[in-house]
This record gives structure tokens, sequence and C-alpha cells, in this order.
């Protein structure tokens, strides 16, 4: 009799990860015994994170990898490191080494869900880092992502943010997401089928954080009044986003070479002639290059410096995160600190 098939999902997915991550090592030289890699897995001790823990568990060994675990303890509510040391010993209990615990001092800057965000991977880089780790696996799942599509809806960010979380991110890499295709009960049906204990994060229901209320109300509010099947168009609008972006993307490195003079600069006229999208592209590029930090700039900054280059009315200089300064000279757009 095979696995339960909740536990059978998650683990096909964790498969075709594990695949792809050794797909991707460099080719050992010639009578050389390739390395072991370690894939580490990020576990809060909920269900989407212990299914996930334990699929990596389960598939590791068979494709001679080896398998971690790190949880963070973010202290931001009492009792926090016990739980913390409770959720490494499960993963220790599956087998996991090395397992830790890591404890960050979250910041306020961005509001408390983005600070969090920050801390939680500053430190899963470090603990990648420390351990020479090829991965590290998230548990988001479907709905996580259908969350995020929304969110980014609300901010009008553009086609970027309804692209939603990448598959694979990170610096080279180094963030694997398997459970992107499944929805959030498979993961808790493979806990319980296999009798993994899962905590419940209380901020996962506390109304006074954002994603906590779209969860509990909005997504509930829309599909009652749109029917079911909306977290998986929600999905698929994000998967479509993404193409779309990156071709955008690709477009406007591209366009960048040919709108620049001698120096360096870039050419009003030539940008104007350049659709919009891939002309804000190219200043947010720009932008960005100069020091302005990517967090911080949003579509309205950029929708400023835009308007140096399609509504020029003698306007002054447009002040950018990170101390960044746009402005138009002589014909030609100069984006630096200071």
């Amino acid at each position: 009799m095979g696995p339960h098939p909740a536990v059978a999902a998650i683990r096909l997915a964790v498969r075709r990860v594990l695949h792809d991550i050794l797909t991707d090592q460099t080719p050992p030289t010639p009578h050389e015994r390739p390395p072991s890699p370690l894939v580490l897995v990020a576990c809060s001790g909920g269900a989407d994170s212990m299914a996930l823990a334990s699929a990596l568990a389960f598939e590791a060994p068979r494709l001679g990898i080896r398998a971690g675990g790190v949880t963070v303890d973010h202290q931001l509510q009492t009792g926090s490191g016990a739980r913390a040391e409770e959720v490494v010993q499960r993963l220790r209990d599956l087998g996991l080494d090395p397992a830790e615990s890591v404890r960050v001092t979250v910041g306020r800057s961005g509001g408390p869900e983005a600070a969090a965000r920050d801390a939680r991977y500053a430190a899963l880089d470090a603990a990648a880092v420390r351990h020479g780790a090829t991965a590290v696996l998230l548990g988001h799942t479907r709905d996580d992502q259908a969350e995020t599509v929304l969110l980014g809806l609300a901010r009008g960010s553009g086609i970027r943010s309804l692209s939603g979380m990448a598959a694979v991110s990170g610096a080279g890499g180094r963030y694997r997401r398997p459970f992107l295709q499944l929805d959030r009960q498979t993961a808790r049906r493979a806990c319980m089928a296999q009798s993994l204990p899962v905590w419940d994060d209380p901020h996962n229901s506390d109304p006074a954080y954002t994603r906590s209320r779209l969860r509990h109300e909005g997504l509930p509010a829309l599909e009652k009044a749109l029917g079911k099947g909306v977290v998986e168009a929600l999905a698929r609008t994000a998967q479509l986003s993404r193409d779309d972006a990156d071709a955008l993307d690709t477009w406007a490195r591209q366009a960048e070479e040919t709108v620049r003079d001698d120096a360096g600069l870039l050419e009003c006229a030539k940008l104007r002639a350049l659709p919009p999208a891939v002309r804000r592209r190219v200043l947010r590029r720009a932008a960005i290059e100069a020091g302005a930090p990517a967090g911080s700039l949003f579509a309205r900054h950029i929708e400023e410096v835009d308007r140096l280059i399609t509504a020029w009315r003698g306007q002054g200089a447009i002040n950018l995160p990170g101390r960044v300064v746009a402005r138009r000279q002589g014909g030609r757009l100069v984006i630096r600190q200071g």
C-alpha cells in the first residue's frame, strides 16, 4: 500500500526540486567523486514547513543529498525560544542534520511583516553560507501565492508584483519553493497522515496583520462572490504575469544599451521613443544602479521620473529613496546620489 495521496503529492514536488538542484550542480572533473550537496529546509513548525521537512528527509537520502533544517526565532512572542527548540528537535527526529535555531531581532523598517521577513531571510542567508548549503527550501503554497498577488494588486505595484513569488529566487537560485502548485490543505493533510505535530502561529490569525486579514476575510469574501477557484486563478495569474515581466525585463536590458550617449547618460528623446513599460524599467534599473534601494522604490517614484521624459515643463529634480536624485539636463536624464 502506497503513501497517503497528500504525502505522495508533497514528496513528488520535493523530488522534482531536488532533481533540479542536482542538475544545476557543476559537473565534477573526471575521476572526481562529486560532493554530496546540502539542502536546508526553513521550518517554522507550521503544517506547510513540517510537511516540507518530512518530504525532504524522505527524498534527499534517495538522491545522495544531505538534508538539514533551520528555524528562525523572531522573538516576537512569549516562549518563542522554547518553541524554536521544539521545532529543532522535531527536525532532528526526522533525521535532518544540521538542525538549528537562529535568533533574530526584528526591526521596524517597512512595517512589522516586512521587517520580520527581512530579518528571516537575512538569517537564512547566513545559515546557508555558514553550512555551505546549496539551497534552502521554503514551504510557500499556492494559497500564499494567491495572497501575494492580491497584496501586489492592492498596492498598485505593477506586473512584477502580480507575478508573486518565484519558484526559484535569491542569490544563485538559493531559495526553492516546491509547493507553489499545491494548496495549503494538502500540506496539512500530509502532516495528519504522518502524525506530525504542527504549531499554528497565532500571528497567522491576528487581524492586526494585513496578510492575516486577507487570508481569513478577503479571500473567503472573494470566493463567496466569485465562486470557488479564485486561489487557482490568482496563482495562474502570477505565472502569466511572471512570464510577461521576464520578457519585458529582457527587452529593457537590451533597450538600455541603445538609449545612452557616449558618456553613458540616458538620452531623453530616445527614452521617449520606447514603449512606456520598457522605458519605466530602464528608469528603475538606472535608479537602483545609482543607489536607490529596490525595496523602497515604488511605482509612484518611477512615474515622477518618467514625467521628466514625457511631460517636460522645466520641473525640478526628483528625490528618490537612498538620497538618489533624478534631473533633466540638456536633453539628458541624470540619475545619481546627492
